[in-house]
């Protein structure tokens, strides 16, 4: 009997549909988009010991105030099980505070804290540098396309969605 790992590699069966991952949209995104947060999540881990989940989080609390949990996943596009436990590390460190909406006891929404938008305040121009390195890739007519086919992209991932 032939061990299974020291089998030839083998083009695919002839029954079954390829998949050319390297060729295909969605999973090229997904790698770049990987490799991009990877690369930038190194600059902020090491120095605010903060996750992905946790940067994201921080972000769109610094755009936007007073969000609930489920409103920054859906900002995210993050899971809300990895929203709510990149939330709890975030309350525990103090850098971000969860309040009552106003009237509502019902709903708590998330602000950063005063130590919270301290390390916001120091990651953003890091972030926004990063941008500027990968951008400078980039014409600026580049950039303008990128723009509107990110944009499209986006328009298109509403429409699929819409069809299931």
């Amino acid at each position: 009997m032939t061990d299974p790992s020291q089998a030839a590699p083998q083009d695919h069966p002839t029954e079954h549909a390829v998949l050319e991952l390297e060729n295909f949209l969605p999973y090229r995104l997904s790698v770049l988009s990987n490799r991009l947060s990877q690369t930038i999540a190194v600059l902020y881990e090491r120095r605010f010991g903060l996750a992905i989940t946790e940067w994201r989080i921080m972000a769109v609390l610094g755009r936007y105030k007073d969000l609930s949990a489920g409103e920054v996943a859906e900002r995210t596009a993050m899971d809300k099980v990895a929203v709510s436990r990149a939330v709890a590390r975030l309350l525990e460190r103090g850098l971000i505070e969860r309040d009552t909406h106003g009237n509502d006891r019902r709903r708590s929404v998330l602000t950063l804290s005063e130590v919270g938008y301290s390390v916001y305040d120091e990651i953003v121009p890091m972030a926004l540098g990063c941008e500027r390195l990968l951008l400078e890739q980039l014409s600026a007519e580049d950039r303008v396309q990128l723009d509107g086919l990110i944009k499209k992209l986006t328009e298109g991932v509403v429409k699929l969605a819409e069809s299931h």
